[in-house]
């Protein structure tokens, strides 16, 4: 496709939602009709100004050929901008990143988790490590680009960062995902030594499906029916410092509320996959499912960011999660993004997860505002609400 770099920079930035959290939306999602060709009229009100790029051969529809095509360079300048993905043993801007490490199976690629160290660690003491779990709405995504994250908190010297990846739904149906999720955290804990970690500093964090599974972490330490027992690590403990949840569903039972999200109920929605059927068919396991039904006292402390235009996973989920855990008496600090969609990103983001890690792991004397944000970037407002659909890199 002959496209300037000015314009395809415009047309990946209105599918990216926020940087490395998002990935562009799949050829079969933009294909409504599922006619295996996607019509200007299919796409986003947005980016339409934009299809006769997509459309190199002119002839009024976009093919999977064309659509890869442009994923392939979208990718390429997703690459560019983030930095290219180091490779094994590679060091990055003073961080020392080691991939795929077997957690738990090793025949299982899905059972890997990648880690971030600094170079020059800021003390000699044993370092805080934030582990990271990527969304995808439990159906695509991976571990990997989710550490990017991470990278620039690594790189003061004051964090290690883990990525942990986990079995999607093509393959298992719930509880395995909170499985992999508890080995790998495990895994974490048991090689504290090792790498000079401190097992008892942990805050996990996610965002979408991943932010559910960090909650689902952050409240299900002390449900021994929730707890696989998988992998070598299970003598270590589940209890985890703090969590930060961007936008995770936390009620399976209430996605489907509200005009916009019915199609959360739909027997091929992501919540469906997960669960082995829909939630209101299959309750108690989609109650085992909601980090909201766990909740209890001894929870870890959370920090939970929603946008309050969110499309995909309602906000009222975050809401109802946080009064929840108020309720219980847990320390929980809830920070709408106003106007923001499913992702946002910006420098208030960063201050409330760098002043949570701060007071969490660091042991700062200072406040986490609730305050709403009202500045973040990404702030997308979508013309149809959707389910959690596929996402690369959330």
């Amino acid at each position: 496709m002959k496209c300037s770099a000015r314009l395809f920079a415009l047309f990946t930035s209105l599918f990216l939602v926020s940087g490395a959290l998002a990935q562009a939306p799949s050829f079969d999602r933009l294909d409504r009709n599922s006619d295996g060709k996607i019509e200007k009229d299919e796409l986003p009100e947005r980016v339409q100004q934009l299809f006769g790029r997509l459309d190199a051969d002119s002839d009024g529809s976009v093919t999977k050929e064309e659509f890869d095509a442009f994923e392939k360079r979208r990718a390429q300048m997703q690459r560019q901008r983030d930095g290219q993905r180091p490779q094994l043993g590679d060091n990055v801007d003073g961080v020392k990143i080691t991939r795929d490490i077997p957690y738990a199976d090793e025949n299982i690629p899905r059972q890997k988790l990648d880690i971030a160290v600094p170079e020059k660690p800021s003390t000699d003491k044993p370092l805080p490590v934030i582990v990271l779990i990527h969304g995808g709405g439990w159906q695509g995504g991976t571990h990997g680009p989710f550490l990017s994250r991470a990278i620039p908190l690594v790189r003061t010297g004051d964090f290690a960062a883990v990525s942990i990846g986990y079995r999607l739904t093509d393959v298992a149906s719930w509880p395995t995902q909170i499985h992999d999720c508890q080995a790998g955290l495990r895994w974490v804990k048991a090689n504290a030594e090792k790498y000079n970690w401190d097992p008892d500093k942990i805050v996990i964090w996610g965002s979408s499906a991943g932010g559910h599974l960090v909650a689902m972490l952050g409240v299900s330490a002390d449900v021994p029916e929730l707890d696989g027992k998988l992998g070598p690590h299970a003598d270590q403990s589940l209890k985890v410092a703090g969590v930060i949840d961007f936008f995770g569903p936390a009620n399976m039972l209430t996605m489907g509320d509200g005009p916009g999200f019915e199609r959360h109920n739909s027997p091929d929605s992501p919540e469906s996959k997960l669960l082995g059927g829909t939630a209101k068919e299959n309750v108690e396991v989609a109650k085992s499912a909601s980090p909201q039904f766990h909740v209890s006292k001894g929870d870890a402390p959370i920090l939970i960011l929603h946008g309050t235009k969110d499309g995909t996973v309602p906000f009222q989920q975050s809401v109802d999660f946080h009064e929840a855990l108020t309720k219980a008496g847990v320390d929980s600090t809830f920070v709408p993004v106003e106007g923001a969609g499913h992702g946002f990103a910006g420098q208030e983001v960063n201050e409330r997860v760098e002043a949570f890690l701060g007071k969490i792991l660091l042991g700062k004397e200072v406040e986490v505002s609730d305050a709403p944000i009202k500045s973040a970037q990404g702030q997308q407002r979508r013309p149809q609400q959707r389910p959690m659909q596929r996402r690369g890199n959330e």
